[in-house]
């Protein structure tokens, strides 16, 4: 017996939705495959399950973004809105310059100058030479400032050395009064003042 046509309608059963749209979607996954092998087609396809949940094919010779881009050309159907368009540009923008500045660079470094002519050689030799200088010059600022910090350290560590030298004459001297007073104390060394009778005796006998 011949199997029975499906009504074309949504499934109810969950289960039964779910495994329909697994064997469909694997089918024409294949189809895709197929037609791409057999008939030397550029196909693309994209199918969302209820889910959310996303399957996509690509044929080999192309990626989805050509493929999308074609169709949007073929179709006159605007896939990309003003904005995004935009950001495309100035993304292809920014891609050649900087391809641009790469290619440069490696001119400056002396690479790809084959085909360079005479007047884009006298450039590089141009960039190359005011580049030197530059250099040279920031060399020598760097030398002329270190030099300067050098003068200032060395400076710096004689007024410090000064400064310590008199720190410790300082120490020494309290040092030797203190041991002095010390002394005196210690053998009763003590200078008694002149009483005034003994001074006027003194004076006596001065006069005589």
């Amino acid at each position: 017996m011949g199997r029975g046509k499906i009504e074309i309608k949504r499934i109810e059963n969950v289960n039964n939705r779910v495994v329909t749209f697994s064997k469909r979607r694997n089918g024409l996954v294949k189809k895709a495959k197929e037609i791409t092998v057999l008939c030397d087609a550029k196909v693309a396809l994209i199918v969302f399950a209820s889910n959310g949940k996303m399957t996509d094919y690509c044929c080999p010779s192309m990626d989805l973004g050509a493929m999308l881009d074609q169709y949007q050309k073929l179709s006159g159907k605007k896939l990309w809105d003003a904005k995004h368009e935009n950001l495309s540009n100035e993304i292809d923008k920014i891609k050649k310059e900087n391809d641009s500045l790469q290619l440069e660079l490696r001119h400056l470094k002396g690479e790809d100058i084959q085909s360079l002519n005479l007047k884009n050689l006298m450039a590089v030799e141009h960039a190359v030479e005011h580049g030197l200088d530059k250099v040279r010059d920031h060399q020598m600022e760097y030398l002329m400032t270190k030099r300067r910090n050098e003068k200032m350290m060395v400076e710096e560590n004689r007024q410090l050395s000064f400064q310590l030298q008199q720190q410790e004459m300082e120490i020494a001297s309290n040092a030797r009064g203190m041991m002095m007073r010390d002394h005196d104390a210690q053998f009763g060394y003590r200078v008694q003042p002149i009483q005034p009778n003994l001074q006027e005796k003194i004076m006596s006998l001065v006069i005589d």
